[in-house]
């Protein structure tokens, strides 16, 4: 996707509400705009721990309410899976777990071998758990 001033000033307002906690708010807006998912991979890019958590939770939300939807997101996590900072592999294989389907969890296969313990724990931790998807 190609960031607009638009979109940079979407990806703050969105940043700034989970860095607030207000997923709800977040949650509303995926939920009445499906084009939002190209923005998962700047959010996870944010250097606000708040924020990336919050992309995580409303991760969670997402995949209970519209699981299908989620998938949505995938191709714009990819290119972190890539990133040389582990952070930022862990989360977008954080969020790839949480999204739980065949296709996400497809990529994780390629930070099997990850050189970062913690990425490994990621990866290990989604796969015990079976990500599946609720």
């Amino acid at each position: 996707m190609m960031i607009n001033d638009y979109n940079i000033d979407l990806l703050k307002i969105i940043g700034d509400f989970l860095e607030l906690g207000h997923v709800e708010n977040i949650v509303a807006m995926f939920k009445q705009d499906t084009s939002l998912y190209s923005l998962t991979g700047d959010l996870i890019r944010d250097e606000r721990f708040s924020v990336r958590l919050g992309t995580a939770v409303l991760f969670e939300e997402l995949v209970a309410m519209r699981p299908d939807e989620t998938s949505l997101a995938i191709p714009f996590l990819l290119p972190l899976l890539q990133e040389e900072n582990p952070l930022l592999r862990g989360e977008a294989a954080t969020i790839l777990g949480i999204i739980g389907s065949p296709d996400a969890l497809q990529h994780l296969r390629q930070l099997a071998n990850d050189p970062d313990p913690q990425v490994l724990e990621i990866i290990s931790d989604i796969i015990n758990q079976g990500a599946k998807k609720p």
